[in-house]
């Protein structure tokens, strides 16, 4: 009789183990699985524009300097260059000098935004990151960190002359 209360303790353990945030699950109401279609593809910036919380302004500004900043090669990169003599960069530049003059400009234009809004654009436009990653890592509360985004990049289209 021990033996079959014990079996019967595990399972009823087993069927109700919380989850990780530690509060208990009610399984009885489950919500339906849904499918969502992600675009791995997208920029947290075009994520922003296509949900109309920038503008077309802003979002030009935006890809202005993630442009720069990808030709400056700020970026990870996880393997070698196999291709660096054979780059063009349309321009008739050299490649290298490709490189740093668009480092200049990118540094140019986030010292035009100034220090307290670099940081978040840096992180959303050039980094990649999403808003709530920016927002913790900041140390934001919530939703703070669009409303300095949308200011740093109205000086960023300022400084680019975007009308």
């Amino acid at each position: 009789m021990a033996k079959a209360l014990s079996e019967q303790a595990n399972r009823v353990l087993v069927e109700r183990a919380l989850p990780q945030d530690g509060a208990p699950r009610d399984h009885r109401r489950r919500r339906p699985a849904r499918n969502v279609t992600v675009n791995l593809a997208e920029s947290p910036l075009g994520w922003l524009k296509a949900r109309g919380l920038v503008d077309a302004r802003q979002y030009e500004a935006g890809e202005r300097l993630r442009g720069d900043w990808t030709m400056a090669g700020l970026g990870p990169r996880v393997t070698m260059r196999w291709d660096a003599g054979a780059r063009s960069t349309g321009d008739g530049l050299d490649p290298a000098l490709a490189q740093i003059a668009a480092k200049r400009r990118m540094e140019a234009a986030l010292d035009a935004v100034g220090p307290g809004l670099r940081d978040v654009l840096w992180r959303i436009v050039c980094a990649g990151e999403g808003m709530e990653t920016a927002e913790r890592a900041l140390g934001w509360p919530a939703r703070a960190g669009r409303v300095v985004l949308t200011l740093a990049l109205d000086r960023l289209a300022d400084f680019y002359r975007l009308g």
